[in-house]
Order: structure tokens, then C-alpha cells, then sequence
């Protein structure tokens, strides 16, 4: 039997703070075990947790970006659960009344549109981390998690396709991090996806048992997940069985699904009002304070890249992948109008470079990369040199003119030694001057080759290619 796919995304974004959400203890990471935990977040008796406005400063911004509605009144809840890594036995987060609600977000599947829904977007405190030992049967808690702000973005049931999965959640991620709220790192857990994944008989409108799919941590596990879930799925409803209702873990290793435990409702955590936080109420004014501080959106930022500098759809999708890429490309360009070649250089040169560093670590500035290319524009240095100047200026930060300079890399556009260069490759080459004048033109392309061997690939080509053809024509 044909099926109709429904999956629905719940994303855990952890939040750029400097502190956690109700206490003031640091969020950084990889600090030693325990180190960054006060009475607050360990849920000791007689202790109050206080809002860290940021949190919601952050929850604000990615409402506005989503087009969603910003609650004016906001109450926090317990969720109620006991697990090791959860020292208080409850987790502060929002239920009946979230921050932000019907939302949406648009992105390119296979450079079509779609769009999907965003049920609500909440602030939440994480939990701690479990750190199970390979050797002896024993579990460590690390506690440095706990009371991280987090915001929750569940998705509608918009998305039908493994491939929608993942493009909406790396659309997801491109948003957070264009906001500056969010690191993005999936490796590091800043970033987490739990997946809801029913099958429907083709054209049915009642959906299907649906499971949710935990501890998927990157673009590829998101994918395989599902594909193995729903295949899973398939086979039972084919084969006359009924899909049960539960929570599946993702083993990567095996690349299967594991069943963890029946599906909880909501009644299973006994949610209620949070007693030690009073009501928090968002203004217009607020709400327009955030708006002032949002960043041109990635796919406005696509959009007008094509448009304003005439770039390839392909093109104007890497060079927007993040800010700060992007915030690169347009600083080249207020300093030299040529978009194209600009795109270029970034595209191969400055690109081959990240894959090993950050943009923020890079040695060549804006203005040095401009310099560059300005110095093969105007004859200076030929192509092939400037790449050998680009790879000194990543490994060393010096500029192209101290670095042409030093190694001798200037261009020759003397006519003169050219004509003279070019004079003594005709010489030696009789039988291809003779070739080249019974109509095998495509040999001035040796004799600049010898020009280029002569003076190791300084001459100036489209001089030396003008140069050819005027003496071997004489």
C-alpha cells in the first residue's frame, strides 16, 4: 500500500548566553565536570531561580524572524520527571503559554520553495549530562548543563519527505546562527533534533500512530533516521500490524532504531504553574527593540544577492550560509565593484582555506583579498602568481605587495623584452612557425607557452598572445 510520509521536528536550540537561564552560572563548555553549579541550578532547598532577560531577548528575536505571534503574558510551568541527569526532579519550562506560536519558516528544497509551520517556540532550562563509562557498569552526572538556556521549536507535521527534514533544519540552524543566538554546533549538543514520524494511507486525512526518534546529533544521522523509522513503519503496517505508539532511540553505530519506552502524554509529567516565578509580560516596546536589532534574513539576503550583484542562484547559496560570509563578500565589494570575481575568489580560494579555520581566524582582510585581485586586474601579477600570493597571505597575514615584492612575482608587460623573448622562440622553432602559417593557428599557443617557461610564468599572457601573432604573421 502507497503511504503518505508525516514528520514533525522538535529542535532544542541551546542559547548564546553568557549565563544560565535562572542563575548566573557560566554556560561555557568543556569546562571540568561540576564546576559551573550553584545552589540555584542543583535545585537546593530555600533558593529562588530569576529570569535572565537575555533568554528572552533571544526567544524574541527568533519569534520576529519566524513571523510569529509573541505572547504579552507568559507563565512558566514544571514539568515533572525524575532521571539522574535532572537534579531538582523537575524541569522549568513553558506549557499552556509559550513564548512565540504559529510561526513559520520558509526555505529551498532542491531550489524549491516550501514552507513549514512552527507550532510555538519556548524557553526552557536543560538538563545535566550523562556520562556512561565503557569499562565498569557505572554512570557520571555532569552537571555544568543544567539550567542552560534553551529554546524549544516544534514544528508542524509540514514536512513529507526525508529530504524536507533535513533541509528545514539546516534552514533552521542558518537562521539561528544568522541571529547570533545560537552557535548551531550539532556535535557539541548546542543543537539538538527530535523527529515525530507517522505513516498515513495515501490521501488519508487521519494520521497515522506516530514515534518520535531521540539523540540524532547531525544532517546525516536526521536523514538515516527517518529513512530507516519509516521503512521500519512500512513494513509493519504491510504486513498487517499496528505501529505502537512510543520513543526510539537512534543507534548510529547500528543505524537502527531502538525502542526506549512507551510515549508519554502530557499528564505523565503533571505540568503545573512554576510557583517560584511570577508571570512575565512583553510589551510592544520590547517586542520593537528586538525587531531594531534583526539582521537581513538569510533567504532576503539570498534573494538579493542574485539580484543586486547578478550571482548564480549556487553561488548566492554559499556565499549567504552564514553572516559572516556574507558580511565578508559585501565588505570586498564596497571596496572594489567587482562582484563576479570577488564571488570567485571566495568560492575557491577563501573557501579551500575554512575548511581548516573559522572566518574569524583568517589573515586576509576584505581590503587584502581586494588588493589582490586589483594587482591581476591591473597586470601586475598574473593568475597563476596570485594564487602563490594567496597562499602566503592565509599562511602568514603579510600583504600581496610586500609578498610579490620579496619573492619577485611582478608581471613583465615590457614590450620590449617580450618582442625579444618571443623573437628567439620563433627562432628555435622553425617547423611550428612554418605549421602556424599554413593555417595551424592554435600554435600561438606554444609559442606563449615558451614565453611563460622563459620567464616562469611572469610575462603578461594576453600581451604576450598579442605580441605572438603580430611577429609570427610578419
Amino acid at each position: 500500500m502507497p503511504y503518505d510520509i508525516v514528520i514533525g521536528l522538535e529542535v532544542h536550540a541551546q542559547l548564546t548566553t553568557r549565563t544560565k537561564i535562572f542563575c548566573g552560572c557560566s554556560t561555557t563548555f568543556g569546562d571540568a565536570p561540576n564546576t559551573n553549579t550553584c545552589p540555584v541550578c542543583m535545585g537546593l532547598p530555600g533558593v529562588l531561580p530569576v529570569l535572565n532577560r537575555k533568554v528572552v531577548d533571544c526567544g524574541i528575536k527568533l519569534g520576529l524572524a519566524t513571523g510569529s505571534t509573541i505572547a504579552g503574558r507568559n507563565v512558566f510551568a514544571r514539568k515533572n520527571y525524575f532521571y539522574p541527569d535532572l537534579p531538582k526532579g523537575y524541569q522549568i519550562t513553558q506549557y499552556e503559554s509559550p513564548l512565540c506560536s504559529r510561526g513559520s519558516l520558509e526555505f529551498l528544497v532542491g531550489g524549491l520553495p516550501k514552507t513549514v509551520g512552527i507550532t510555538r517556540i519556548h524557553m526552557e532550562e536543560d538538563a545535566g549530562k550523562l556520562i556512561h563509562d565503557e569499562h565498569d557498569p557505572v554512570s557520571y552526572v555532569d552537571y555544568n548543563r543544567a539550567g542552560v538556556p534553551l529554546l524549544e521549536i516544534v514544528s508542524e507535521p509540514d514536512i513529507v519527505s526525508t529530504d524536507e527534514a533535513v533541509a528545514y533544519l539546516k534552514a533552521l540552524r542558518q537562521l539561528l546562527v544568522y541571529l547570533e543566538i545560537c552557535d548551531g554546533n550539532m556535535e557539541m549538543g548546542s543543537l539538538r533534533c527530535d523527529a515525530n514520524v507517522s505513516l498515513k494511507p495515501q490521501g488519508s486525512s487521519a494520521f497515522g500512530t506516530r514515534t518520535e526518534v531521540k539523540n540524532i546529533n547531525s544532517f546525516k544521522y536526521v536523514q538515516r533516521a527517518l529513512e530507516y523509522e519509516i521503512e521500519r513503519q512500512r513494513q509493519i503496517l504491510d504486513s498487517g500490524g499496528t505501529v505502537a505508539q512510543e520513543t526510539r532511540l537512534w543507534d548510529a553505530q547500528a543505524g537502527v532504531t531502538r525502542s526506549m519506552r512507551s510515549k508519554e502524554e502530557s499528564h505523565d509529567y503533571r505540568y503545573f504553574p512554576e510557583p517560584d516565578l511570577v508571570p512575565l509580560e512583553v510589551d510592544a516596546a520590547w517586542i520593537e527593540l528586538m525587531r531594531g536589532t534583526l539582521p537581513e534574513l538569510p533567504l532576503a539576503r539570498r534573494e538579493r544577492f542574485m539580484r543586486q550583484y547578478a550571482l548564480k542562484p549556487y553561488d548566492t547559496d554559499i556565499l549567504t550560509q552564514t553572516k559572516a560570509l556574507a558580511d565578508y563578500f559585501e565588505q570586498c565589494v564596497q571596496l572594489y565593484d567587482a562582484p563576479k570575481d570577488i564571488c570567485n575568489w571566495i568560492m575557491t580560494e577563501v573557501l579551500r582555506v575554512l575548511k581548516e579555520e573559522e572566518l574569524a581566524s583568517l589573515k586576509i582582510t576584505p581590503a587584502m583579498l581586494i588588493d589582490l585581485i586589483r594587482s591581476v586586474h591591473n597586470g601586475v601579477i598574473t593568475a597563476s602568481s596570485a594564487k602563490e600570493v594567496f597562499e602566503a597571505m592565509a599562511s602568514t597575514g603579510s600583504s600581496p605587495g610586500e609578498i610579490i615584492a620579496k619573492r619577485g612575482l611582478t608581471q613583465i608587460s615590457d614590450e620590449t623584452e617580450l618582442r625579444e623573448l618571443i623573437k628567439a622562440a620563433i627562432e628555435a622553432n622553425p617547423n611550428q612557425v612554418a605549421a602556424y602559417r599554413k593555417g595551424k593557428t592554435g600554435l600561438a599557443a606554444f609559442f606563449v607557452g615558451q614565453v611563460m617557461q622563459a620567464t616562469q610564468g611572469q610575462a603578461n599572457p594576453r600581451l604576450a598572445n598579442t605580441l605572438v601573432k603580430e611577429l609570427l604573421e610578419k
